[in-house]
């Protein structure tokens, strides 16, 4: 499977960091009808212990995965408190089916259960079938929507809990 991957945990303003989350806002807007995600995210999010930001290196040092969470508590997005967010979670094309997504995403939902939070939390697209099936097939379920594209059609919101 993913031998030879070697997760690293990095700001998020890393610049293998910047560089894939270019590749993935590249990628929502080809999805998406020229459309990034526009959540804003501060790098201090995902400072550990309030968070984690993993980049995954192939042999050759290059940067092929990223995944990242962050705290979120009840707030007027429709969060609850104990919330972890996954964010980012994307593979560069030559590394899918590797199984680097579900490596990463295990990480990080043992990093935010370590971190004391109950609940992991996503949102993703109707156009991204694939995270879709992976989120399904790691245990995660529909529920109600929460965030910044809450409002949207397209929208699909996820949790899995931790505890």
């Amino acid at each position: 499977m993913s031998h030879g991957i070697d997760l690293r945990a990095v700001p998020y303003d890393h610049p293998d960091a910047i560089r894939l989350n270019d590749q993935v806002q590249l990628e929502y807007q080809v999805r998406y009808d020229g459309e990034g995600d526009a959540t804003f995210l501060d790098p201090a999010m995902f400072l550990p212990p309030q968070g984690l930001y993993l980049v995954a290196y192939d042999t050759s040092g290059t940067p092929v995965a990223t995944g990242g969470w962050r705290t979120q508590d009840r707030n007027d997005e429709g969060y609850a408190d104990g919330d972890a967010e996954l964010k980012r979670m994307y593979v560069v094309p030559g590394a899918r089916g590797l199984g680097l997504a579900r490596r990463i995403l295990a990480e990080l939902e043992a990093d935010a259960r370590a971190a004391g939070r109950t609940r992991m939390v996503l949102e993703t697209g109707d156009k991204q079938p694939e995270a879709i099936a992976l989120y399904l097939s790691s245990g995660y379920a529909l529920t109600e929507k929460f965030g910044y594209y809450r409002a949207y059609e397209s929208s699909r919101c996820m949790a899995k809990p931790l505890s």
